[in-house]
C-alpha cells in the first residue's frame, strides 16, 4: 500500500485511522474554533508506532485518515452512495477557494461521487473534533431514513 495512488480501492477520507489499510493523507492544522487539514504530499500508512506518537491526544485529532470504503459496512454508505459527502456538499460552505493538494483525490469516494464541490469543503472536516459546532454534530450523525 505504499504506492496508494495506483492502486484500485476507493478510498474513504473520512476513515478512522485503526481501521485496515488506514494511510495519514493530512495533518490538523488551524485553530481550536476553526480547525483545516494540511494535505501531505503523499499518503503515509497508518502503523502503530505512528499512531502511539500522538499520545495522549487521539491519533483522529492530529490526523486526517483515509482507509478503504467499507460499502454497505458503513453507517453512511445508501447502498450506493456515502450520505456523508452528500451532507457535507449540501449544508457546510466551501472553505478552500481552490481545489487541496490531496494526494488521495484520485481514489476518494467523495471525489468520485460529489467532486469539487466535496473537495472545497473537505479541508474543515476532522474526524475526532470536541469542539465542532453543532452543524458538524448534524452531519456526522447519519438519519435512520437515510440507511438501508
Amino acid at each position: 500500500m505504499e504506492n496508494i495512488g495506483t492502486n484500485k480501492t476507493t478510498l474513504c477520507p473520512s476513515a478512522r485511522p485503526e481501521m485496515a489499510d488506514s494511510v495519514v493523507f493530512g495533518l490538523i492544522s488551524g485553530t481550536v474554533t476553526e480547525p483545516r487539514v494540511a494535505y501531505l504530499k503523499q499518503p503515509t500508512l497508518v502503523t502503530d508506532e505512528l499512531m502511539a506518537k500522538v499520545s495522549p491526544v487521539t491519533p483522529a485529532e492530529v490526523f486526517r485518515t483515509a482507509a478503504p470504503c467499507a460499502a454497505k459496512g458503513c453507517q453512511h454508505f445508501d447502498g450506493r452512495d456515502c450520505r456523508l459527502a452528500m451532507h457535507i456538499v449540501e449544508k457546510l460552505p466551501t472553505v478552500a477557494a481552490e481545489l487541496p493538494p490531496c494526494s488521495i483525490r484520485r481514489d476518494c469516494r467523495w471525489w468520485q461521487q460529489e467532486g469539487r464541490a466535496a473537495c472545497m469543503r473537505c479541508p474543515q472536516v476532522i474526524t475526532d473534533n470536541y469542539n465542532a459546532s453543532e452543524l458538524m454534530h448534524e452531519i456526522a450523525i447519519p438519519k435512520a431514513s437515510s440507511l438501508t
